[in-house]
């Protein structure tokens, strides 16, 4: 019994030791080789049908890529999408809809907690999570680990996931302005 912990305890050290020797230029190394591998299926899955999205680098930030959906949308004026490589071995997404020309924001709301409680429910029966960032603009997100490897097509799924936001928002309107939702248009 004492062998089996020594073993699993010079294993763990053996592995702590292989993530500790990580280098700072390995990390930085690594984290560009990932914007690039996004880069390359954002530029193929992006025009892709059901998608149509067209990613540019940022020019605020150079790991992260932003595009604009704008077709078959019925609640929203637009969907920006944000995806963002982090330094910590993460790709995150932050779709932010906009709604009469402007982000959808907590503190404009006509109804703020009613809003946050819609976010909350959406966010149970969601793929996507939804969330407010610091300046409370709502958005819808997903975050990705990479410890199992580049998530080629599970990030395809999220891409593919953006246009239904579009009637979530229809959902959230009598909180944010309190207009109803349209009727979707014919399909």
């Amino acid at each position: 019994m004492k062998c089996k912990l020594f073993i699993a305890a010079l294993a763990l050290l053996v592995c702590a030791g292989a993530a500790a020797a990580q280098t700072p230029q390995d990390k930085a190394a690594s984290r560009e080789a990932t914007r690039e591998r996004l880069r390359q299926l954002l530029a193929t899955s992006g025009p892709k049908k059901g998608i149509n999205i067209d990613f540019k680098q940022s020019e605020k930030n150079p790991f992260n890529f932003v595009g604009v959906k704008r077709d078959a949308l019925v609640n929203t004026d637009f969907i920006e999408v944000v995806v963002g490589v982090s330094n910590n071995e993460t790709i995150g997404f932050r779709i932010y809809p906009h709604y009469k020309d402007n982000y959808i924001n907590l503190g404009r709301a006509k109804d703020g907690t009613g809003l946050m409680r819609a976010l909350l429910r959406q966010s149970d029966s969601n793929f996507l999570f939804w969330g407010a960032d610091t300046t409370d603009d709502v958005f819808a997100g997903y975050t990705f680990t990479l410890e199992s490897g580049f998530p080629d097509k599970a990030i395809e799924v999220v891409l593919y996931s953006i246009a239904p936001l579009d009637g979530f928002v229809g959902q959230m309107r009598p909180f944010i302005d309190g207009s109803a939702a349209p009727s979707a248009p014919p399909r």
